[in-house]
């Protein structure tokens, strides 16, 4: 079952180092049907990655967009700046079973990829499973409820 909610776009971010792959993902969710909102970066020229990350993670917690999908070199950069911020749980994934883990047991709401690392198809494979898998709750609810500093 899709994680998607109606009326509410994906949002997709990325800096120089992810753009390429970033276009990849519009396409294939272009190609489902998935609408999404990016937050650029627009091409491979050299940009700082937090100038991308701060604005999807405003919009994640604001509910204007979900999931968010986030790309640079490592996903490191990403992943730290993206988890500044206290309504996103932005998980680095580079497997499928995490990309599933990180939502069955984190209920990440971002998916960060790190795109030097991650070949097109796996992206895909990874994105899918994001997409398509149900936070459990239950006792990892309990985990998520203590995350936030207040």
């Amino acid at each position: 079952m899709s994680i998607l909610k109606p009326g509410v776009p994906v949002g997709l971010c990325s800096d120089h180092a992810g753009f390429e792959l970033k276009s990849i993902i519009e396409g294939y969710l272009t190609a489902a049907g998935i609408e999404y909102k990016d937050y650029g970066t627009d091409s491979t020229a050299s940009v700082d990655y937090p100038d991308f990350a701060h604005p999807l993670a405003r919009a994640v917690e604001a509910g204007e967009v979900y999931p968010g999908i986030a790309m640079c070199g490592t996903g490191q950069g990403m992943a730290i700046t993206l988890n500044k911020h206290q309504g996103v749980r932005a998980a680095l994934c580079w497997d499928v079973e995490i990309a599933r883990l990180a939502r069955e047991h984190n209920n990440a709401n971002v998916l960060v990829m790190p795109a030097r690392f991650t070949s097109p198809e796996y992206a895909i494979s990874m994105l899918e499973v994001f997409l398509n898998t149900e936070f459990a709750g239950g006792r990892h609810q309990h985990r998520i409820d203590k995350i936030s500093v207040k």
